[in-house]
């Protein structure tokens, strides 16, 4: 096997290694004719297993080079350096070019040397031969289309003489230097054929042909059309973009601008519009586009590679108007995208109705337009423009493909944030219908508060607030977190609500009426199966955290108690902040556990600032540093208790908050005790006369002479009911305030009962009487007994 010269081999293989081709080089190479290997696997004439790396690269699809150990049919060895390079053949399955030097075997007379077979001018591939000064052997028919000239013009020509042009001066620069450092390259091209819009990519192998002493002889040339590959990767990128950077939040007008950003930001477009339907733009249900209306839309986003160029028609947040037939409404009749250049008779039309919109495409050169409706679910939600006037080539199909695809996915990012506003508008709509409207006028307090819902894409929570007056001109103020976010926390926030307001009412000292409110919070959770907590729940998903507290203005007195929630802070006259240290108590909804009222007296001017934990937790600090932050805002306060709750927000939230928001700022007042008048009273009898003098003298001093004698039945009726049922200390109260309370206190808890008596009782009638004259009445429970209470109205002009 001595003594060959160097002569070209080509053989073509299959994915699963199957010889398909089998060129006259290889046959002199190893002595095989074409007809007894094609079809057989061409590790049979292998001697020994492939290196590693040749394998690895074979399996991954990658060109590869090296020498290679092959059987001749007489059983010698001949080792021999080969390349392998992918290829697709025209129904895109995946086959291998193998190339290499082939030792020839000694010839009758000399020659040249024949370094084209004719076997290489039918594989499916351009492939082209040069000698050693880089001029050209051989070509097959594919590469003499490629290259735009027949074989016979170009044989014996070097690039550089054949076109002496981008990119031809670029590949004999390369053939070049392959032939000065005997390495292989790879080149990628990408350009536009003769008569073609589309561009087209390439990829080159130029190998260096050398002899069996390394010597290089010449070049060859294999390029492969990788148009579809560089258009697959090109658009895979683009959408990757838009699948990474649209829909990063819930907001519609956010999306749409993302889209806009992704086409212009990936060179897509030069200027891209986003109009959305005025129902969509609102978070609203799109309806069916009218059949001989015109369409309103507004313009929610725009996108340009230049600072303000082009100039937008209109304006983001603009309207728009399609009239009946215009092209961009018979595009969204159409459902599908289209492409159109100025001089398109129906896009000349659509610019010249306006002076401007036809001004701007004048103006900076509009070259292309693209309109692609924007639809989800079956639903057309608005309409995409695409522009281009600084990239030169126009639209094409395949821009067109990818353009409905970017809109496509960006269209589901808008239907989710329009169907998200839509819900979260409703859900804000009910939890504020919940809360309180207004406050009311109350002589214990001043009151100031914000309720902020969450500013992120959850749903907003269950926080809640309420201010409630009770009897003798006492306030209950109540501050609460439901556990989760969304409609169902937002409807049980709007039940333990009422259930606090019911409890109030019958004046309930704060621990029990936590007691209560966690029994009921048990129920709800055990009554609400998975239907409604979703199947996914466990037992346990109700659940609240919960403060109560009530404050007396006569005696300044405020209780407590708590259920999981944060502490009150308390700002004393003098400016100092402190904060509560209450019972914790649990949270409600776990039972069992008791819950600690607290008792505290409150100066004068002082201000309790109740409030939830997404205030303390917002985003930028944790529970810690936010109470720092509190104790910090509420040391200097503003005054007016709405500046404060202003600078308490502005220190704390530093943007929008990721939870619900409750602060409630309350300033204590004093009852003036000329308003107030208290008598201790003896059990007996006589005190009942005793009692209604008193009463009566005080009416006249306070100028209520026309409520004296209700005023004095009601007191002889509470008195005398005090007398019989209660026992001592028996004590009688009267509130001057925006009505006048006559509060009778006695030593019993016996709650009293309203009845009616029969036609011959001597009794019963006292509480039905103090009913009938009295506009509210009712009874609580106090340390020592009980206390039985009626409102009456001040007489006119008071």
């Amino acid at each position: 096997m001595q003594g060959r010269v160097p002569e070209d081999l080509a053989v073509v293989v299959d994915a699963g290694g199957v010889i398909m081709v089998w060129s006259d080089g290889a046959r002199r190479l190893l002595g095989h004719e074409p007809a007894e290997l094609v079809g057989r696997p061409v590790t049979d004439l292998l001697t020994t297993d492939l290196p590693e790396s040749t394998r690895r690269h074979v399996a991954e699809g990658r060109p590869w080079s090296g020498e290679v150990a092959l059987r001749h049919r007489d059983g010698d060895r001949v080792v021999v350096r080969l390349r392998g390079t992918p290829l697709r053949d025209a129904e895109g399955r995946r086959l291998w070019l193998v190339t290499g030097t082939v030792p020839a075997y000694p010839r009758a007379a000399p020659g040249p040397l024949p370094l084209w077979d004719l076997t290489l001018a039918q594989l499916p591939v351009p492939v082209a031969v040069y000698d050693r000064d880089a001029r050209l052997v051989g070509a097959n028919d594919i590469m003499a289309e490629v290259m735009g000239r027949s074989v016979e013009e170009m044989r014996g020509l070097t690039l550089w003489e054949i076109e002496p042009n981008p990119p031809f001066d670029t590949y004999d620069r390369l053939q070049r230097q392959v032939l000065r450092t005997g390495e292989m390259i790879f080149h990628e091209e990408h350009g536009t054929a003769p008569g073609e819009i589309r561009p087209h990519a390439w990829s080159m192998f130029l190998s260096p042909l050398k002899d069996e002493t390394g010597t290089v002889q010449g070049i060859s040339a294999t390029v492969f059309d990788t148009t579809e590959q560089s258009w697959a990767r090109r658009r895979l990128a683009v959408i990757n973009e838009a699948s990474l950077r649209i829909g990063s939040t819930l907001d519609v007008t956010r999306t749409a601008e993302e889209m806009a950003e992704v086409a212009v930001t990936a060179g897509f477009a030069d200027f891209v519009t986003v109009d959305l339907l005025e129902s969509v733009a609102r978070g609203d249900e799109p309806g069916p586009l009218p059949p001989d209306s015109p369409v309103m839309l507004r313009r929610s986003a725009q996108r340009s590679v230049l600072e303000g160029c082009p100039e937008s028609v209109v304006a983001p947040g603009g309207a728009i108007r399609y009239p009946v037939g215009t092209l961009p409404l018979r595009t969204l009749a159409a459902e599908r995208g289209a492409r159109h250049r100025p001089g398109d008779p129906d896009l000349l039309e659509w610019l010249e109705s306006s002076p401007d919109r036809a001004e701007t495409v004048s103006r900076y050169l509009i070259h292309s337009v693209m309109m692609v409706p924007l639809r989800a679910r079956g639903v057309t939600l608005g309409m995409v423009h695409f522009l281009r006037h600084r990239t030169p080539d126009a639209f094409s199909e395949d821009d067109l493909l990818l353009a409905e695809d970017i809109v496509a996915r960006a269209a589901v990012s808008v239907d989710n944030a329009r169907r998200f506003t839509r819900e979260r508008r409703m859900a804000l709509a009910l939890q504020r219908s919940l809360l309180p409207e207004r406050l009311p006028d109350l002589a214990a307090m001043d009151i100031a508060y914000r309720y902020l819902p969450t500013g992120s894409g959850a749903d907003i929570g269950g926080d809640w607030f309420d201010v409630i007056p009770l009897s003798g001109t006492r306030v209950a103020l109540v501050v609460g977190d439901v556990v989760g976010h969304g409609i169902h926390a937002s409807a049980t926030m709007g039940r333990l609500r009422t259930a606090v307001r019911t409890l109030a009412d019958v004046d309930l000292a704060p621990d029990e009426l936590l007691t209560q409110l966690d029994d009921l919070v048990i129920r709800l959770d055990r009554e609400e199966g998975p239907g409604v907590r979703g199947a996914e729940e466990t037992p346990g998903q109700v659940g609240a955290t919960c403060l109560y507290a009530v404050y007396d203005p006569v005696s300044r007195r405020c209780t407590m108690a708590r259920a999981g929630h944060p502490p009150p802070a308390l700002v004393t006259p003098d400016g100092g902040v402190r904060f509560l240290d209450l019972p914790a108590g649990p949270p409600l909804g776990l039972g069992g556990l008791p819950f600690e009222a607290s008792e505290i007296q409150l100066e004068e001017n002082s201000t309790l600032a109740l409030y939830t934990d997404g205030l303390l937790e917002a985003p930028g600090h944790d529970l810690e540093a936010g109470t720092a932050l509190l104790r910090q805002a509420l040391s200097s306060p503003a005054g007016a208790l709405e500046e404060t709750c202003e600078q308490v927000l502005r220190t704390l939230l530093t943007g929008r908050p990721d939870d619900d928001v409750v602060l409630m700022l309350a300033r204590t007042t004093v009852l003036d005790a000329g308003k107030v008048r208290t008598w201790q009273l003896p059990p007996d009898p006589a005190a009942v006369a005793r009692a209604r003098k008193m009463a009566g003298e005080q009416l006249a001093e306070w100028g209520l002479t026309e409520a004296e004698f209700a005023t004095e039945l009601i007191v002889s009726e509470l008195v005398t009911n005090a007398l019989r049922y209660g026992g001592a200390p028996i004590e009688l109260r009267l509130i001057r305030d925006a009505t006048l309370i006559c509060e009778v206190s006695d030593g019993s808890s016996t709650a009293p009962h309203l009845r009616r008596a029969r036609v011959f009782d001597e009794g019963g009638r006292g509480l039905l009487l103090v009913a009938q004259l009295a506009e509210r009445w009712g009874s609580r429970q106090t340390a020592t007994g009980k206390t039985i209470w009626a409102e009456q109205p001040l007489p006119a002009g008071v």
